[in-house]
């Protein structure tokens, strides 16, 4: 099969829209890697901490966003929840985009969020894409793809939601949600998932799925 015209992608999600789940697929299609926690490995090595600090130092930077924008919290507790000595050391977004920098430059590769779009704007190689969808449709799909009820997929899509435009605009002074930052938005509750990799595979110049790999249809 002859070798896809892109492949590095950047893939901006919102809750519920399925990135984890289309992202691993992709990465398949293009026969590249799929980066997303492991980018906090990366992170470890850079500020001299240890891969389990560095995934918790993620875990209370989202809790951080969150509170500031659910309480109205100074920006200047942001860290509140952040072991101070981590921080001394480095910053964690620029590790995060260094780390990202560093794997774009194989020009091989499917990078799930961390402001991709934005770090690697002036990638050439890179198709930058946005995984979107009306809350309440994002909300019904995160119950079949993470098996929660509804009322915690409610709970989880306003937070998610909020962290992660949180993080781009603090340290960007970009909206997430602007289709300018991306070559490719789909609703991917209106296309579903499998359409939405094949359209993002099209999109990179990979053939379609083998017969042989794909889904066995539902039995009648």
């Amino acid at each position: 099969m002859p070798e896809p015209a892109i492949t590095l992608v950047t893939l901006s999600a919102s809750y519920g829209a399925g990135g984890s789940q289309i992202g691993p697929a992709l990465a398949e299609r293009l026969d590249v890697p799929f980066v997303d926690r492991a980018i906090a490995a990366g992170m470890a090595d850079r500020l001299g901490i240890t891969e389990a600090e560095a995934e918790k130092l993620d875990d209370d930077v989202e809790r951080g966003l969150d509170r500031i924008l659910s309480s109205l919290a100074p920006v200047g507790d942001f860290y509140g929840d952040v072991d101070p000595a981590l921080l001394q050391r480095s910053g964690h977004h620029e590790a995060a985009e260094a780390v990202i920098r560093e794997i774009a430059a194989s020009g091989r590769a499917v990078i799930l969020g961390r402001a991709g779009a934005v770090v690697l704007k002036d990638e050439a190689r890179a198709l930058h894409v946005r995984l979107t969808g009306p809350p309440q449709a994002r909300v019904e799909q995160a119950t079949r793809l993470e098996g929660v009820d509804r009322n915690d997929a409610e709970r989880r899509c306003k937070k998610t939601d909020r962290a992660r435009e949180a993080y781009v605009k603090r340290y960007y002074n970009c909206d997430a949600r602007d289709p300018a930052l991306y070559d490719v938005v789909l609703d991917s509750t209106r296309l579903g998932i499998e359409a939405c990799v094949d359209v993002l595979a099209a999109a990179c110049g990979a053939g379609p799925t083998p017969p042989s790999a794909s889904p066995a249809s539902p039995t009648p």
